[in-house]
This record gives structure tokens, C-alpha cells and sequence, in this order.
């Protein structure tokens, strides 16, 4: 089967989840999948999905897996106990092929948060597999030979020594074999210049430091769980300073536009932020308006990380790292690229959530398409409210 653990998944669900058990955990939430990619026949693979998700939902985590989420230093004791009790219930998926476009599937996860929150990865992960299996055989050996290019591009290019990437990609990777493959693969060949994976199942059986803080569906879930939309974004990173008094320190810029995020993360949250991550709009724009945001708030922008993850391969990393070096501290989580890149075009699909409460919620995203919500109403309203063009 494909998910074989539920540590199979990025370690931001996780922290994600320990914060809604402590502060929400009766919230009732929404996720919906799109393929983007246009043309793709994933209804026909319905029967081999469903499988796969039967199976998913009979995991349970063992006692290995458990003791090793409690070795995290950010991971409270009593997450740990929930986990122990914690299985995926069927009941809150609804999958069938569409009624009005063929070829195409709905795929909606409705229930509690602190439920359904865990399915995202996996499920994206099923899907994609069970495509690219279907597809043909994989080239393992052309794959192999583009992560040695990127490496060795990485690596002896003069200038990037102290250049550093993680590992992003469980979500769309070609497959749970080929994920388990490459790893070891880019930490033999990068060595310090490999800085870990978001994948807790691969981190804790290879060694590998874990990273991930925060998704859009925090923020995006506190429009609805918030005083008042407005300050829906100060409401939730003011949740995560609770849960994590400074600690997982980097604030995700883009839910609702980097205007608006500018405009709440004040100097309080400027001190208290390790940095930020950016995942649309043009890099090199959003960093220059950091670093700017970050002076005009009295702060060093040395002393801050810029984490860049909005679809990057080796050469973007390169150009970023070259133009901000010196100026701040830089990460980058590289995903698809490095995860699914032995031939066939990776597919461009997504689990976003979108709904809580009862109420809609959205993402008013810095890239044209990445914008999801079944309420045109509220995406005015929402743009209304922050200002945004």
C-alpha cells in the first residue's frame, strides 16, 4: 500500500494539530481537492484511490512512532497521548467521480479539525501515485541522474558552500519508493547543505532533521474562528505564540496578499517571528519588501530568515540565494522538483480547505490560479475587508 505510516505526511500537520487540540478543538472545517492540471482522467483510478484510503484509514501509530514525536522538542506530552488514540474515520471523506466533467473526481474531507487534519498530505500522495503507476514504468535511472545534475550544481558551484535545501515534496512526489530512494541520495551528495525533510516518517527512519511550522489553513481558518475577519491574521499568530511562546518561529506572508500581512505584523511580531516563509507572488519583490518591513520595524534583517518554497528547482534556489546573501538569513524547501523529476510531467493538484465553521474561508494568494473557494460572495467581501485589488 502506499501509506504505509501516519508519520508519512509534513511535520506542519503536526504542529498544526497540536495547537487545535489545545485551543480549538471543536472546530468543524471543510477541504476540497482540485487538480489544475488540465486533461487528467483520475476518475477511472477511482476504485485503486478508494483502496488506498481504506488502508489509510486502518493505521494506527505504533509505539516507535510515538516515542519518537515525543523526542521534539516543541511536541507536548499530552499530543502525544492523543496520538497514541488517533486513527483517520472514513466517515469524513466523500469521493466520486464528478457528474459534470468527465475524467475529473470530487474529493471532499468534511468534519472536526483536529480530525481531518492528517488527510491532506496523504491523500494528495495517494492520488498522485496511483496516476504515475498507471502511467507507465517509472525511469528510476533518469530520475537518479537529474538529482545528481542538481546536486552537483549546488554543491561545486564556488560561492554556494553554506547554500542549504530541505526536502518539500511528500505531497506530489512520484512515489513513496522513489521519496525513500532519493533522500539518503541528497544528503550522501550535499552533505551540510542537505538540512533535513518535511516528511516526520522519513526524517525519524533516516536520521534526518524535520522541518515545518505553519500551512494557509491556520490563517485562513481563523476568518471564521477569529474576533472579526479583520484581525483574523493577528488572531492566529497570536494562537501560535501561545502554543509555541517563540518557538517554530516563521510566519507563512501570503494568505490574504503581502499588503495585508504587512500591515499586521507589526514590530511586536517582528521581534517575535523568526522570519517568514514565501510561497507566491515574485521572490526577490516579496524579499526586498521584507528586509524593508523588517528595518522599518527596528529590527535587523540579518538577524531574520527569509524560507522560499513557492515551486523552486536548484537554479531559482541559486539566483535567491546569490541576491539575498549577506542580507538576511535564507532557506529553502525544494519539493516537486526534487521529488518527482525522473521524466513524466508532475501533476499540479491541491487539498485546500474551505470552510470553518460553517463559514467560508479563502486564500487571496500573490499567484493568479492558487486562489480556492466555493463562495465568490466572500472572496469580494474578503478582498473588501483587506484591501486588496
Amino acid at each position: 500500500m502506499i501509506i504505509q505510516s501516519l508519520l508519512d505526511t509534513d511535520l506542519y500537520k503536526f504542529t498544526m494539530m497540536q495547537a487545535v487540540l489545545h485551543q480549538y478543538p471543536g472546530a468543524l472545517v471543510q477541504y476540497r481537492f482540485k487538480c489544475r492540471t488540465p486533461g487528467i482522467d483520475l476518475a477511472q483510478y477511482l476504485d485503486q484511490i478508494n483502496t488506498e484510503i481504506d488502508h489509510l484509514c486502518s493505521l494506527h501509530f505504533s509505539t516507535d512512532e510515538l516515542d519518537y514525536m515525543r523526542t521534539l522538542r516543541f511536541v507536548k506530552p499530552d499530543f502525544v497521548d492523543f496520538l497514541g488514540l488517533f486513527h483517520l474515520d472514513r466517515k469524513y471523506i466523500a469521493l466520486r467521480a464528478s457528474p459534470t466533467v468527465p475524467g475529473e473526481i470530487e474529493l471532499d474531507i468534511t468534519g472536526p479539525w483536529l480530525h481531518t487534519i492528517l488527510f491532506e498530505v496523504p491523500l494528495l500522495a495517494i492520488i498522485n501515485e496511483v496516476w504515475f503507476r498507471n502511467a507507465g514504468l517509472p525511469d528510476f535511472a533518469e530520475g537518479e541522474r537529474r538529482l545528481q545534475a542538481k546536486t552537483a550544481l549546488l554543491r561545486d558551484t564556488p560561492g554556494f558552500e553554506l547554500c542549504r535545501i530541505a526536502d518539500y515534496g511528500s505531497r506530489r512526489r512520484y512515489s513513496r519508493q522513489w521519496h525513500g530512494h532519493m533522500l539518503p541520495m541528497l544528503r550522501e551528495a550535499l552533505g551540510s547543505q542537505f538540512v533535513g525533510t518535511s516528511n516526520v516518517h522519513f526524517a525519524r527512519i533516516y536520521g534526518m532533521t524535520p522541518h515545518g511550522t505553519m500551512a494557509h489553513e491556520y490563517l485562513q481558518a481563523f476568518q471564521a474562528l477569529g474576533p472579526r475577519l479583520r484581525d483574523s491574521q493577528v488572531a492566529a499568530l497570536e494562537s501560535w505564540a501561545r502554543e509555541y511562546r517563540g518557538d517554530l518561529g516563521i510566519a507563512l506572508s501570503d494568505v490574504v496578499g503581502l499588503d495585508a500581512f504587512l500591515r499586521d505584523f507589526d514590530m511586536y511580531f517582528c521581534k517575535l517571528f523568526d522570519g517568514v516563509r514565501h510561497d507566491s507572488g515574485d521572490p526577490f519583490v516579496w524579499g526586498d519588501r521584507m528586509l524593508a518591513h523588517f528595518k522599518a520595524n527596528r529590527v535587523d534583517p540579518a538577524s531574520k530568515v527569509l524560507v522560499f518554497s513557492d515551486g523552486l528547482d536548484i537554479q531559482k534556489v541559486m539566483q535567491l540565494y546569490e541576491y539575498f546573501r549577506g542580507r538576511c538569513q535564507v532557506a529553502f524547501g525544494v519539493g516537486t522538483n526534487l521529488t518527482n523529476d525522473l521524466g513524466p510531467t508532475p501533476l499540479n493538484i491541491v487539498i485546500k480547505m474551505v470552510r470553518c465553521n460553517g463559514q467560508p474561508v479563502a486564500k487571496l494568494s500573490d499567484s493568479p490560479g492558487k486562489s480556492m473557494c466555493d463562495d465568490p460572495n466572500y472572496l469580494t467581501y474578503l478582498r473588501q475587508v483587506f484591501a486588496v485589488q
